[in-house]
């Protein structure tokens, strides 16, 4: 228990007679009740039962007061239910008593939610106080960040990532970072994250109440119409290698919930995100659609001349440029099979001017010609 006796105001006793006239409060280990005959007010907490008059509210001990401030808190200063189950996850409410939680939160406790770092801190009146900033800036000093106030900075920050390209999937594990947002309110700090992770929040809230509704791939086949009914006719398997190639923690934040249907489970690792992924996202519909024209296309029998390094070397380019690893390949290590000098020179040597491996056609019947020769009717 923290040696700092929390401050309480006459705003918040006011507010806590005010309840306690109209019926008894149990809340986050905090128990009270006020006896009009007695013109007593009963408190109990875990360590500690009290009873005092109406004038000798504000002499209650440490622990007593630290429990009312955060039942003040909680009850008469933080908006929703939502924002409320969130702050306390911020702070390990359900591992630890308010105790032990205002000694942790006088130096602040540090949570992750996907690439956000969120520090909780508590002042002397148990309000809460929130920073908000990029994982890799941890350990930055916080002049060297940029200072945002508004929550709804979140949106334009998160619209871009590190390179400037434009992120379609918020959850993407691609924030940029270099900001920081050194002091949120309670319902100020939901609203940068919602912004950051629209309606992660809420669905996580769902989930922890057991009433997150899940729409399963077959769900999402039986709403598409026009040009997305593709993917009805997406095999089994493949939808599997989908959720594989998509929904992968290296790909999305998000923690995969959906299944092919509510009987028929997937292979493919969901994710260990701390918010769940409730349907197939736009992303994956639209690539599922353009998987399944693909996989109309009947297989065919290549020949290839290749040496054992060079296969090899295809494959590598296969994991490199899969797993978004191209950048981190110095140009003068060319023993890198996805080395740009080592590819372009296995280009030079094993593709004919019609951009053919090893001179073989796509379309034998042909006489030569790339893939992209042939038009896509779909």
């Amino acid at each position: 228990m923290s040696t700092v006796k929390p401050a309480l105001s006459e705003t918040q006793l006011a507010a806590f007679r005010e309840t306690l006239a109209d019926g008894a409060i149990d809340h986050d280990g905090l128990a009270a009740e006020y006896d009009v005959d007695e013109d007593t007010y009963h408190i109990e907490t875990p360590d500690q039962q009290t009873s005092v008059g109406a004038d000798e509210l504000n002499t209650v001990d440490a622990e007593q007061a630290a429990y009312i401030t955060n039942w003040y808190f909680y009850t008469q200063e933080v908006g929703s239910e939502v924002t409320q189950a969130f702050c306390q996850w911020l702070e390990l409410a359900d591992e630890h008593p308010v105790g032990d939680r205002y000694t942790a939160l006088e130096s602040g406790v540090d949570r992750e939610w996907g690439q956000l770092s969120i520090t909780a801190t508590v002042a002397a009146d148990g309000t809460r106080h929130y920073e908000v900033r990029h994982v890799d800036d941890s350990d930055a000093e916080a002049s060297s960040l940029t200072t945002h106030t508004d929550p709804f900075d979140a949106r334009d920050i998160g619209t871009l990532d590190p390179d400037g390209r434009y992120r379609p999937l918020r959850t993407a594990p691609s924030l940029d970072s270099g900001w920081i947002f050194p002091d949120l309110s309670a319902n100020e700090v939901y609203e940068a994250v919602e912004a950051f992770y629209p309606a992660t929040v809420v669905n996580w809230h769902r989930e922890q109440r057991g009433e997150l509704d899940i729409d399963h791939w077959r769900d999402e086949q039986d709403r598409q119409s026009g040009i997305y009914n593709l993917i009805t006719v997406l095999p089994d398997e493949a939808v599997d290698w989908a959720a594989a190639a998509c929904c992968d923690d290296s790909q999305c934040l998000k923690r995969r919930e959906w299944e092919l249907s509510e009987d028929e489970p997937l292979d493919a690792e969901g994710g260990d995100g701390v918010f769940p992924c409730r349907e197939p996202c736009s992303m994956v519909v639209a690539a599922g659609r353009e998987w399944a024209k693909l996989e109309r296309e009947d297989t065919q029998t290549y020949e290839f001349e290749l040496t054992p390094s060079e296969k090899e070397q295809l494959e590598a380019i296969i994991d490199v440029v899969a797993d978004d690893e191209t950048d981190e390949i110095r140009e003068a290590d060319v023993k890198n099979g996805a080395n740009r000098y080592r590819v372009r020179y296995l280009r030079e040597k094993r593709v004919d001017d019609h951009g053919n491996l090893s001179g073989t056609p796509t379309h034998p019947e042909d006489d030569g010609g790339s893939v992209e020769d042939h038009d896509d009717h779909d």
